[in-house]
Parts: C-alpha cells; sequence; structure tokens
C-alpha cells in the first residue's frame, strides 16, 4: 500500500488479519448466515458466490459457494474475480469528490462546462434548469430509467458516446424533479472524472481510489483477470448454465465496469465505514472522512418502501432516498443504512452498510441478475437481532455531564430553582416551578433517593437520555440543550421506570 495508509486510523483499521477468530458471541451469528446464502443459490441457480462481513475494519467472516466456471468447475474463494455493476457507481461517485475536494469542480457547476457536448440538449420545458454535476450523482438528471439497456452498452467508446450525446438525448422529466435510475447519468457522471482529471476514468480510479486501497486485484477490464481467478458470468436458460458475452470496457463501465474479489473489496468497505462516526483525528489522502460521509445525501426525493411480509409484526416499512452511489434507508429494525446492488448479463450482487455499528455485509454471485439484495438483507436482520452488534455509542459531551449533574441537583432537592442558572429561558415559561416541583415530589415519593452517578445515552452532542439508580427503581430523563454558551437545559422530562 502506498503511503498515504499508514494514517494512525487507516493503520488499525486495515491492519488486523482477516484470519483473526471472531468473538464466541459472533461466531454464533456468522454461522446462521451460511443457510441464507445457501438457499439462495439453490433458489436462484447460482453456479457460485462468495459473501463476507466487515466489522470494525476487518473481514470478520467470508465464505464461498460453487464453481467460478463451470467448465473447469474451479471453486469460487474469496479471491475469485466478480462483476460487481451498478456497485461500481459509488466508487465514480467517490472519484466526481475527491476532484471536488481538490477544487477541480463544483457539485452545483452545470454539467454542460465539464462535459461540452451537453450544451446541445433540448430540455423538455423552456423553465428547466441546466443538470448538475450533482444531478447526475443522485440520479435526479431527468433521464429515463435504462435498465437493462444500460448493461448492454459497457463497450461503448468515448468517441462513440460524444457522438450519442450531440445528436440528442430524450428526458423523461425535466432536472431536478425526481429521482430517476440512469446508467446513462452515471456514464455522464464518467465522463466528467475523465475530463477533469484529464484521464481516463478508470485510471484515475485505479490511481486515486482502488491502488491506494490496496484492491491489486479490480479492474475495470476483466480481460486482464487471469482465468483461474475470473468468475464466469452465466444466466440460467432451459435448466441450464449459458455463459454470458463479456461486454467492455467502455464509458458506460463508471456506471457498472468494476470487477473485484471479496478480499479487495473488503478493504473498500473498510474504509468507507471508517468514516462513521465524526471524530478529531488524522485523515488518509484518499478523501477526507466528511466528504465520504457524503455519499449518504440525497436530493431529498424520499420514498417509502413497504415492508415485503404483511403478516410479520416484526417487519416494517422503509424510507429511501438516493444519494452518490448508494441507496440510503432507515427502518425499525436496522436503523439507518444504506446500500446497492449490481446486476449485469453474468452477474448479480448487492451491499449493506450499517454505519452505527461498524458492519458490512456484501454478496458476489456470478448469474444474470442474480438478485442478491434479500440474502443479503437478510444475512443483516440476523446480525443485528444476534445482539453481538450493537450500535456504537457516542460518548456525552461536557455539557451534557454538566447537564446531567443539574437534574440530580434538581432532583435532589425537589426543587428546579436549585439549578437556576443551568436553565435556559424559555423552560419555566414553558411549565412553571411550582408545576415541576409537584412532579418532582411525586417521582420522589416513588423512587426514594437517587445516585448522583447516572448512566448517559447520547444522541447528539446536545441531546441525551440519561438514567439514575435509585432507592425503588430508575429515574429516566431526557435532556435537550439550548444553543447558548454555556450550554442551559431548554427541556427535560423526568419519568420512573421500576
Amino acid at each position: 500500500m502506498r503511503a498515504l495508509l499508514t494514517g494512525l486510523f487507516m493503520a488499525a483499521v486495515l491492519a488486523t488479519p482477516a484470519t483473526a477468530q471472531p468473538a464466541p458471541d459472533r461466531a454464533a451469528a456468522f454461522a446462521q448466515l451460511d443457510p441464507i446464502f445457501q438457499a439462495f443459490a439453490a433458489e436462484r441457480h447460482v453456479p457460485g458466490l462468495v459473501f463476507g462481513v466487515v466489522v470494525d475494519g476487518q473481514l470478520a467472516y467470508v465464505k464461498s459457494m460453487g464453481v467460478q466456471d463451470t467448465v473447469a468447475k474451479r471453486p469460487v474463494t474469496p479471491d475469485s474475480v466478480f462483476r460487481i455493476a451498478s456497485m461500481s457507481k459509488n466508487f465514480t461517485a467517490l472519484a466526481v469528490l475527491k476532484l471536488r475536494d481538490e477544487d477541480k469542480l463544483s457539485l452545483d457547476a452545470p454539467a454542460e462546462t465539464l462535459v461540452p457536448e451537453l450544451k446541445g440538449l433540448k430540455y423538455p420545458t423552456t423553465d428547466s434548469p441546466k443538470i448538475r454535476v450533482r444531478d447526475l450523482l443522485n440520479h435526479t438528471g431527468g433521464f429515463v430509467t435504462d435498465d437493462p439497456w444500460g448493461d448492454r452498452q459497457l463497450p461503448m467508446s468515448e468517441t462513440d458516446f460524444s457522438r450519442f450525446l450531440k445528436a440528442g438525448v430524450p428526458f423523461s422529466r425535466p432536472p431536478a424533479m425526481a429521482m430517476e435510475y440512469s446508467n446513462f447519468g452515471y456514464a455522464l457522471a464518467g465522463q466528467v472524472v475523465t475530463n477533469v482529471s484529464r484521464q481516463p476514468y478508470d485510471a484515475y480510479i485505479q490511481a486515486r481510489i482502488l491502488r491506494p486501497l490496496g484492491m491489486t486485484a479490480s479492474t475495470y477490464d476483466v480481460g486482464k483477470v487471469p482465468v483461474e481467478r475470473l468468475a464466469v458470468g452465466y444466466r440460467w436458460e432451459d435448466e441450464a448454465w449459458v455463459e454470458e458475452l463479456t461486454l467492455g470496457p467502455g464509458v458506460f463501465g463508471a456506471m457498472g465496469g468494476l470487477a473485484v474479489s471479496a478480499n479487495d473489496y473488503a478493504k473498500y468497505v473498510a474504509w468507507v465505514l471508517s468514516a462513521w462516526p465524526p471524530r478529531d483525528g488524522a485523515e488518509d489522502a484518499i478523501l477526507k472522512r466528511g466528504s465520504v460521509r457524503e455519499i449518504v445525501q440525497g436530493s431529498n426525493f424520499p420514498a417509502l418502501v413497504p415492508r415485503s411480509d404483511k403478516t410479520d409484526p416484526a417487519a416494517c416499512d422503509r424510507a429511501r432516498v438516493y444519494g452518490m452511489g448508494m441507496i440510503v434507508l432507515a427502518d425499525c429494525v436496522l436503523g439507518p443504512h444504506f446500500t446497492h446492488s449490481g446486476g449485469l448479463p453474468g452477474y448479480g450482487s448487492n451491499v449493506l452498510f450499517l454505519p452505527e455499528r461498524g458492519v458490512g455485509v456484501f454478496a458476489f454471485a456470478n448469474r444474470t441478475y442474480a438478485g442478491a439484495s434479500p440474502a443479503v438483507r437478510d444475512a443483516a436482520i440476523l446480525l443485528v437481532k444476534s445482539g453481538a452488534f450493537p450500535a456504537r455509542m457516542t460518548p456525552p459531551s461536557p455539557a451534557l455531564t454538566q447537564a446531567a449533574a443539574i437534574v440530580a441537583k434538581i432532583y435532589a432537592v425537589g426543587d428546579v430553582m436549585a439549578a437556576r442558572d443551568g436553565l435556559a429561558m424559555n423552560l419555566l415559561l414553558d411549565s412553571d416551578a411550582p408545576h415541576r416541583n409537584a412532579e418532582l415530589g411525586q417521582l420522589k415519593a416513588e423512587l426514594g433517593a437517587c445516585q448522583p452517578a447516572p448512566d448517559i445515552a447520547a444522541e447528539t452532542a446536545m441531546s441525551a437520555r440519561i438514567s439514575y439508580a435509585c432507592e425503588r427503581g430508575r429515574l429516566q430523563a431526557q435532556v435537550l440543550l439550548a444553543p447558548t454558551t454555556p450550554a442551559s437545559l431548554q427541556v427535560y422530562t423526568l419519568s420512573a421506570a421500576k
């Protein structure tokens, strides 16, 4: 690896060997993943697959199944190279963000200033805004959804792409009106990288992202993959596997041309997850942590994903928005997470990130549009429900520690005015001292005296759930600080938990 990976944090993230044994409780959870992917492979007629789980910066579990080619019957291994199709989009988005950080482009610049052929576009309405670079990354350029047409364009040359643009491209709607998935839009994003960096997009991504991460087996040209390591792509047709035609490389590879191994891809997953949580400390030279976290920022066109099993009371709907090469979701089981699938003739893949837990799950298969996302999601749900991968706690800020002391003092004295200097000006206007003190009296009669040392579960640096051990149960407090210096309590609520 290049020197830029010698920063203290990345050294800690990537130095742990993949062969390290997981803790016993995690091992039990990992053991339950195999049947999920075995069932997926059987149901979807997959010749071979590999899946992995990255935890706290290491490939904690990896398992391969089946064969990477049906003739020589070479078994799939963690070093087998699969095409990951649209999971390539995130690498293109990260490349654009890197060029932005180098002050070489603006996300809000009209894309036509960087791809001159777009100046001839005929927009659908006279009031259509011009397509921005940001719109290409968020799929809000107004282009029509182009699966599977876009998959067949992988070999298109830059010359042919320029000719294609000059001929004019129809719109599905005006730009910046809604999210509509566009492989063509990401081919344009790749052209932005090519034109701004003055080298082919794939060369830029290889040099500035893949190689620094140590992803030496990864390539946009599967023709360069040694035959003994290549997972050949197949479709299932007439009860048999039929080899698919190899496509690319070309301009459309920016939307779906990358090929990786599980061992390589785990390094990328670990690196992306290392951007969470926000913190002080040295940055690596690939991309700032704050810039990596931008991949989960969408353009505010949310959608609802209904739960698939209406009879399961534990299932829930999901909120969804498209970020930058990532689909960003939140639900009642996984909490905030982001994911992306990949599908090409011969391949199907998926990755899912749980940033608050430091966990990533991915799977690659060598069957056309294998649809790995349900299996990956089921695996992530199993890991979360196992309890072995808890959400990482945010340390309480000094202001929250002080707020906990203020609440403890108010409770001990039984009078909100005992900490008058720590209250924001609104607090006693929202509920006066006599009413608050009456509540305190009722709680003290129920719980008795409480210990001043609390458990603080920080939600942000300015809000927390606080719990105090008492003689007859626990006192629960929810606090929210005001934007004042010094910090002051703008909201606190108290309740008893026996």
